[in-house]
């Protein structure tokens, strides 16, 4: 899947194999530490935040919980009988 921002999507396709591999070959076996990838991560992070910022989306917006709320996206035919 790409990334929200085309420039970033290489930078999350190397978050993903590194967290990919993480996951399977140490996570799987009991090692829980993670920081073999927090380097990549904060790399696509602050890409992430420059392209939600050019395109004018707010990271609080991003972060809020919306299930159960009256924001939740419902489809058209849930709305219709409501």
């Amino acid at each position: 899947m790409n990334s929200v921002g085309l420039q970033c999507t290489d930078l999350k396709q190397q978050y993903d194999a590194c967290f990919q591999t993480w996951f399977t070959e140490r996570f799987l076996k009991g090692d829980m530490n993670d920081e073999i990838c927090a380097p990549l991560f904060r790399v696509y992070q602050q890409c992430l935040k420059k392209t939600m910022k050019e395109k004018q989306i707010e990271f609080k917006e991003v972060d809020k919980d919306h299930l159960g709320t009256d924001k939740e996206y419902k489809s058209p035919k849930e709305n219709n009988h409501n």
